[in-house]
């Protein structure tokens, strides 16, 4: 647990102030609200750093999303602007495109899309859509990425989706310290609290991963996990999923491999 979530909302605050100061003096924050209390907490700070003028809110449903409203309440509550791009026809676009692909479809083995494809894809198309925006807004824009420490740690995030993003408050925070953050700022307990789900698979995030986020942070905190099954599925994913959180690998040539 945070010691004072106060203090940590504050020096967050900061940070991000810094990070503009040196990143985009007159740039906005884009920020992709799904409803959940991780773009919540975000947009929050946010606002808190840079002013409610210089946050603008992208809420990205794939057709009908059930709880979008929850995305327009806060925006509403922190009186920010927001953009709103429905993207189940680039989805649908590029799943035709890929799918009318036979050399792809005999490479795969398929006779259409797999299901970690159709999860991952309107992730990535999101994140495409965040860059999109702050490309055409008039003084540039920021996209914050919005994963949390607990999610990074076992890789509940899409490569190039969620886990992209030029600056991330919330990537050294376990989930329950995000909620202790939001609470600190005055956020709606009903948004804060909220049961986490990617929006994506139609399952929570406890269910798909098969360990609630308060034995995985308390895991992550302590090294402490009473159920052998759970800590070697932990740990499995953790290793499985680093390539998420490291840099690109890239190729250096030797020394004398150029001619002089």
């Amino acid at each position: 647990m945070l010691a004072n979530p106060r203090q940590t909302a504050d020096d967050l605050a900061e940070w991000i102030r810094r990070y503009f100061e040196e990143n985009g003096p007159k740039c906005s924050a884009v920020v992709g609200l799904s409803g959940g209390k991780d773009s919540t907490v975000t947009a929050a700070l946010c606002v808190k750093a840079l002013g409610a003028g210089r946050v603008v809110g992208v809420l990205m449903p794939d057709g009908v999303q059930a709880d979008i409203e929850d995305a327009r309440e806060i925006a509403r509550v922190l009186g920010i602007r927001i953009v709103e791009v429905n993207i189940h026809a680039a989805v649908e676009g590029l799943r035709g495109a890929l799918e009318a692909s036979p050399g792809l479809l005999e490479l795969s083995g398929t006779d259409g899309l797999t299901r970690d494809a159709a999860i991952n894809m309107p992730a990535r198309i999101r994140m495409t859509t965040l860059y999109a925006v702050g490309q055409m807004l008039p003084q540039g824009g920021r996209v914050a990425n919005t994963c949390n420490l607990s999610e990074d740690w076992v890789g509940y995030s899409t490569k190039y989706g969620d886990a992209a993003g030029d600056f991330s408050p919330l990537s050294h925070l376990l989930v329950h310290e995000v909620r202790q953050i939001g609470h600190a700022l005055g956020l709606p307990g009903s948004l804060v609290d909220k049961t986490p789900s990617d929006g994506l698979s139609g399952s929570t995030d406890e269910e798909r991963l098969g360990f609630t986020y308060a034995v995985l942070d308390r895991y992550v905190l302590t090294g402490e996990c009473p159920d052998e099954a759970v800590r070697a599925r932990i740990d499995r994913l953790h290793v499985l999923n680093l390539h998420k959180l490291r840099l690109m690998p890239s190729f250096e040539p030797a020394e004398d491999a150029r001619l002089a």
